[in-house]
């Protein structure tokens, strides 16, 4: 599927099972993050959405502003960190690799990567919007 191309209405046809989408403060910004600590594409990167692609699967980032008439906007944090509670995990990611970008970007790593009993290596990489990025291998 084009991405880069697809109109709004097949978009939306076109999305099956599970879907994660993320609200920021600041699409670009998240955008910028994603791409540059996690490899990922951005597709059709607005103010105020991005389709992002992570391998084969995607999902999507809405700034605050799409959501104005939506029943979560009042449960929403006015301060940070508003995505506490949730793990994002790339289990085709090297945490090594993703920490030592995420450090040069200047993004917070709240866990370097570490070897866990349950035979993964992962690290947890903290976004603006407080969601918990974990970066995953097999050890």
């Amino acid at each position: 599927m084009d991405y880069d191309s697809i109109g709004a209405e097949d978009f939306g046809a076109s999305l099956r099972g599970i879907g994660l989408n993320l609200l920021v403060r600041d699409v670009g910004t998240q955008v910028v993050m994603l791409e540059t600590v996690f490899d990922m594409k951005a597709s059709q990167p607005t103010q105020d959405f991005a389709i992002m692609q992570y391998g084969d699967q995607v999902f999507q980032v809405h700034s605050d502003g799409t959501y104005h008439s939506n029943p979560l906007m009042a449960l929403l944090p006015e301060t940070p960190p508003r995505g506490t509670g949730i793990e994002i995990r790339l289990y085709d990611t090297d945490p090594d690799v993703a920490c030592a970008r995420a450090l040069k970007a200047g993004v917070t790593v709240l866990q370097p990567p570490t070897d866990k009993p349950h035979g993964l290596r992962e690290a947890y990489i903290l976004c603006d919007n407080g969601y918990a990025w974990v970066p995953s291998r097999v050890k």
